[in-house]
């Protein structure tokens, strides 16, 4: 028999139903994809008819936590788009280094990948001693697996390749440990990190930071909840501090547009007042 597919009705239902037991807000993003994903989640659990779909969601705490899991992007990777890291490497970072505390807040860090990249950085410029990162997620799962620094030997062979065109120097392999067909990251790189759940949504500032960091996220969102992330954003971020958002983002035609001047080339931004 086939299974009925989400309506445009019943998402709104789940939406509002997490929001009142959960307090967790989907209802700025984007509805196409997050249709989408629910369907996708509800096609794989095919035994459930849609009471059920959302009884588990409402009241099973480890169902809730695989819907989280499903519904939120978490595609990443070891210095991915390389010229932006590059633009880090020789632009941003080597300017905060006049600070005596570095504070870099990664939103939507995912899995870490993007975390363990900027340390990897920070050690490079012997930075990483007085450096600070704050890697958050809404979702606690991909936390977990970020804490653990282990990730899959096969994706090495890129992470290494993405690591030289960000102007990576040294051997890659020189950061982890390989066993078998996963590779273990140096605890070195993660005693500077904090991993922290944190909903762009809802909750907010938590610190000053002269580097904030949420690429590929805002793009998820619809537009009114983009521009209130970016408020918190230009909150969070002291003055002649950096943001760097994804290729496909921006923060023209925001409110916060004029207080920033862009740099060449990448989406990332200096706070100029």
């Amino acid at each position: 028999m086939e299974i009925a597919s989400i309506t445009d009705e019943q998402v709104e239902m789940l939406l509002s139903d997490i929001l009142e037991r959960y307090g967790y807000d989907f209802t700025g993003y984007s509805r196409a994809s997050l249709k989408r994903r629910i369907s996708r989640l509800y096609g794989l659990d095919q035994a459930l008819g849609f009471a059920e779909f959302r009884y588990k969601i409402l009241n099973d705490q480890v169902y809730f936590k695989r819907f989280v899991e499903q519904i939120t992007v978490n595609v990443t990777e070891m210095f991915r788009d390389p010229s932006f890291f590059k633009t880090l490497r020789e632009d941003v970072l080597p300017k905060l280094g006049t600070y005596p505390l570095i504070r870099i807040w990664l939103a939507g860090c995912a899995t870490g990948e993007e975390a363990y990249s900027i340390s990897i950085i920070l050690k490079e410029l012997n930075l990483l001693h007085k450096s600070l990162i704050y890697a958050t997620d809404l979702n606690p799962l991909v936390l977990e697996k970020a804490e653990q620094r282990v990730f899959a030997m096969a994706q090495m062979k890129q992470y290494s390749e993405n690591y030289i065109l960000s102007g990576g120097t040294m051997d890659f392999s020189s950061y982890y440990t390989a066993s078998y067909s996963l590779a273990k990251f140096d605890e070195e790189l993660k005693q500077k990190i904090i991993f922290s759940t944190h909903n762009l949504v809802s909750d907010r500032s938590f610190n000053e930071f002269q580097l904030i960091l949420c690429r590929n996220v805002l793009i998820y969102f619809e537009r009114d909840l983009q521009h209130n992330v970016l408020d918190l954003f230009d909150n969070s971020l002291e003055d002649l501090g950096y943001l760097a958002l994804g290729t496909k983002e921006t923060i023209e035609f925001s409110r916060i547009a004029k207080r920033y001047k862009r740099l060449p080339g990448e989406k990332v931004w200096r706070k100029v007042g």
